[in-house]
């Protein structure tokens, strides 16, 4: 086979990352933009060892599967890549990926649980992160997502998956910001002040956080202006900061935030329990879904245990360990990012929690120190970065818990991986619960129970 050559295949199903996979005679094909059921026309793109790529010609037959996407720019935009699918089949899909995925790494043949839908599949998203450009000769302020596999940014005015008023507040952005001449990010040459807009929200929309992201180490008075106006205008932004990054990096926010004006922080409210989230703070994208996670975890500690001891580490503001507290002897939470636990503490204070220790440190650290004191939990929970854990932090995680370890990741290969090595250090799989955290990417949010064994 070779680049150009072209086939008709059949979709077999999605895989981890978002592809489609079809096959022509025995070797696999990844394929952008199918559907499961799909009957297409594909030409080869690239060649690989042990698989190929290839592109859409045409879609001779449909999926049954197959609707028509909510957002009229979702072929260009690399942001959320599975609108062609039904939402009924993407849960399904995810559900089979997590399986798979276990299976392939871990080496474990699981049951899955059906995936948990989010409660919105629109609108959704709680934060926002839009890098911003300018054109070169109309100097007009683009915003948007880049395209897929690439850094060209594709300017959206609209988009599905956040409020209308996210929407609205961008645009207005955009033209005040270039009324005001202040200059969009130019990555290639690291010059131009405004770099990205972030936005952090309630689940409510009554709450938001406008972070500026500049090309400076000081705040400059168009973008004080800039907020100033904002402000005024739209009663929902509670605060506005500036985030310094003057680095030629991918990385989007450094640590280093100041206020310009406003509050430096918003309140999100779920269930009767509020969460004070800074700007640099980690809190879940899909506040309505993360309930319904905090919840089962919540339900499978309570059906295991009476008044255990909890360890919650990669803790954020605390989000799990406030959840749990009302079922716990003691919570300790372990957070690395300084302003996640200075949230921490607040958020103990407003929700009279008593129960509950804030450590602010590197969680392999931290687990070694506890481990020093001979300190010992009943359940550990573990919420990690998409990277999961690292050895050590194993090693530790399982010195220091008597009896379950709940995992909850967002990455199913580093989440079967970190399994592999706790099932190899005493913890058996008992329960496994994919959750929709992110409708319309291939992004799954999984549970995972463990139980030591005797």
């Amino acid at each position: 086979m070779l680049v150009g050559d072209e086939f008709i295949v059949n979709i077999d199903k999605m895989v981890n990352e978002g592809n489609s996979l079809a096959r022509i005679d025995s070797t696999p094909v990844f394929i952008t933009g199918g559907c499961p059921e799909d009957k297409l026309k594909i030409r080869i793109k690239k060649v690989n060892k042990n698989y190929l790529t290839a592109d859409i010609i045409e879609i001779i037959e449909p999926s049954p599967h197959r609707v028509q996407p909510a957002c009229a720019l979702h072929n260009a935009c690399g942001s959320c890549n599975w609108q062609h699918i039904s939402y009924d089949e993407q849960l399904r899909q995810k559900q089979q990926i997590v399986k798979e995925t276990l299976n392939h790494i871990a080496g474990i043949d699981f049951e899955v649980q059906e995936t948990i839908g989010s409660p919105l599949t629109e609108e959704y998203r709680c934060k926002i992160q839009l890098p911003v450009s300018q054109t070169k000769v109309s100097k007009r302020i683009l915003t948007g997502y880049y395209k897929r596999n690439s850094h060209e940014l594709i300017n959206i005015k609209y988009c599905p998956m956040q409020s209308a008023i996210i929407n609205e507040i961008t645009e207005f952005i955009k033209n005040e910001a270039q009324n005001l001449k202040i200059q969009g990010y130019n990555e290639k040459n690291n010059i131009g002040l405004l770099r990205h807009i972030i936005y952090r929200i309630s689940s409510d929309l009554t709450q938001i956080l406008l972070i500026f992201v500049i090309n400076s180490d000081k705040i400059d008075s168009s973008i004080k202006k800039l907020a100033s106006v904002l402000i005024k205008k739209y009663p929902q932004i509670v605060g506005i900061c500036a985030n310094f990054n003057n680095k030629k990096t991918n990385v989007i926010m450094s640590y280093n935030t100041a206020k310009i004006c406003g509050n430096d922080y918003y309140i999100e409210t779920l269930e009767n329990i509020k969460y004070r989230i800074s700007a640099n703070s980690f809190f879940q994208v899909n506040p309505k879904c993360a309930a319904l996670i905090f919840n089962k975890v919540k339900e499978l500690i309570e059906n295991n245990t009476s008044l255990p001891t909890i360890l919650d580490a990669y803790s954020g503001v605390s989000s799990f360990g406030i959840w749990l507290s009302s079922i716990a002897s003691k919570v300790v939470c372990i957070e690395e990012v300084q302003s996640a636990s200075n949230d921490a503490i607040e958020n103990i204070k407003l929700n009279n929690i008593e129960n509950i220790e804030i450590r602010n440190g590197d969680a392999a650290e931290e687990f070694n120190q506890l481990i020093k004191s001979n300190t010992r939990f009943d359940v550990s929970l573990i919420d990690p970065p998409r990277k999961g854990c690292n050895e050590n932090a194993i090693e530790n995680l399982v010195k220091l818990t008597n009896k379950y370890i709940v995992y909850v990741s967002c990455n199913p290969s580093t989440l079967a991986r970190d399994i592999k090595m706790l099932n190899a250090n005493g913890f058996s799989l008992k329960y496994v619960q994919p959750v929709d955290m992110f409708p319309h990417t291939y992004h799954v949010e999984t549970i995972a129970l463990l139980e030591k064994e005797q």
